[in-house]
């Protein structure tokens, strides 16, 4: 799989690196906004739309959850890391190319 025409908007970018441990939404939620100082803060409907979305894309999978079926979990997939490694590459190009700029 080609991973690296894929440009991340930076809700989804924070998405999977919070999922490199297992999570469910609300924790989801609440990890993107201190990776981010609080500067992004995920809305539940954008939340759970970009979950069906990289669920379909496979980049992330849910988590059997024996002790709350209610609560789902979910984490990255091999496929979703490696596009997340591509997308820090893409970022930092771009800063590289900046700083050489300016």
């Amino acid at each position: 799989m080609n991973t690296s025409n894929n440009v991340l908007t930076e809700a989804v970018y924070y998405i999977l690196l919070a999922l490199v441990e297992p999570l469910h939404g609300y924790g989801i939620m609440q990890q993107t906004a201190r990776l981010s100082n609080g500067r992004l803060v995920i809305s539940a409907g954008t939340l759970y739309g970009a979950i069906s979305t990289l669920l379909e894309k496979g980049w992330i999978q849910q988590v059997a959850n024996i002790t709350d079926s209610r609560r789902k979990e979910y984490v990255i997939t091999d496929t979703g890391r490696a596009v997340l490694v591509a997308e820090l590459d893409r970022l930092r190009e771009l800063v590289a190319n900046g700083e050489k700029i300016l």
